[in-house]
């Protein structure tokens, strides 16, 4: 192992655990600060909590859900499983599993290098970054438990990660379902017009399979605005709350045959949310 590759990876263990908090709340970007409880809950609202896996069986259930919610063939797991924080999102009044996420801390910026997306972008720019990150994956909800609460309740409880680790910048793999880019023309005229990544955080192409959005865009006159309303609906729930927090993206979209998805890196500097973006996210994230 080189001397370069030693380092990430020490850095990389310095990062990989939440602080132990006692149950205390601190004041973050965000908002208020909410600390797991001794059950690992970080948030309840309505009909639904936001709890940390805390058992095998916990992470077991994460795997079946994403399995379902990605339909692979076999279970979708991989080494950066024990390298994340699990959250659950259940329904309080049957325990039914109905979303999830995993996040990964790095407290030093040379550490992204060994994060998720960093298998299919060139992160070398981020290493600049100054600030504690961190990634956002595997994030979905039950498909025939569509509700609006569930992504309401989940960004509530990221933003209570984000605050209680003093994470500058949350980032991630925004997934689209299938591997056909054109299927998401209009999407991705609307990121290449309004929601390119400042050209210093750009990642570059890593991935033996991209779309560059200029090249599905060629031929296109440069006048020619992107459809709004159909890249809306193009455009998944997650990446939109991205976008609509500030989020930017990198210039082109990653094929993935084994998960059946193409995706787009995408960024969030937490000090960048809009006041009416923050306002609601105290909403959701404050304490009972």
């Amino acid at each position: 192992m080189s001397e370069t590759q030693d380092r990430l990876t020490a850095a990389f263990e310095r990062s990989r655990s939440f602080p132990n908090s006692s149950a205390s709340q601190a004041t973050g970007v965000l908002g208020s600060a909410g600390v797991p409880g001794p059950e690992g809950v970080l948030l309840e609202k309505g009909d639904y909590r936001a709890r940390l896996s805390c058992s095998a069986e916990d992470l077991s259930a994460a795997r079946h859900l994403r399995s379902h919610c990605f339909q692979t063939a076999a279970l979708d797991q991989d080494r950066f499983d024990s390298l994340c924080k699990h959250v659950l999102i259940e329904e309080i009044s049957t325990g039914d599993l109905v979303g999830c996420f995993r996040v990964m801390l790095l407290e030093e910026a040379g550490a992204v290098e060994l994060s998720y997306s960093a298998q299919f972008y060139d992160l070398a720019c981020l290493r600049q970054f100054s600030g504690k990150m961190m990634e956002l994956g595997r994030f979905c909800v039950a498909p025939l438990r569509q509700d609006a609460d569930i992504l309401r309740l989940s960004w509530g409880a990221v933003t209570r990660l984000v605050d209680q680790n003093e994470v500058a910048l949350l980032f991630g793999c925004a997934s689209f379902a299938g591997t056909n880019a054109e299927t998401y023309r209009e999407a991705l005229a609307l990121l290449q017009h309004r929601h390119l990544a400042p050209e210093g955080w750009r990642p570059g192409v890593k991935a033996p399979q991209v779309v560059r959005f200029l090249d599905l865009l060629k031929g296109r006159p440069a006048s020619q605005k992107p459809d709004l309303k159909r890249a809306q609906m193009q455009l998944p729930p997650l990446l939109r709350s991205y976008l609509a927090m500030g989020g930017w993206v990198g210039d082109h979209l990653v094929i993935d045959p084994e998960l059946n998805t193409c995706h787009v890196f995408t960024g969030l500097e937490v000090t960048k949310v809009p006041t009416s973006r923050q306002r609601l996210l105290r909403e959701v994230a404050a304490a009972p």
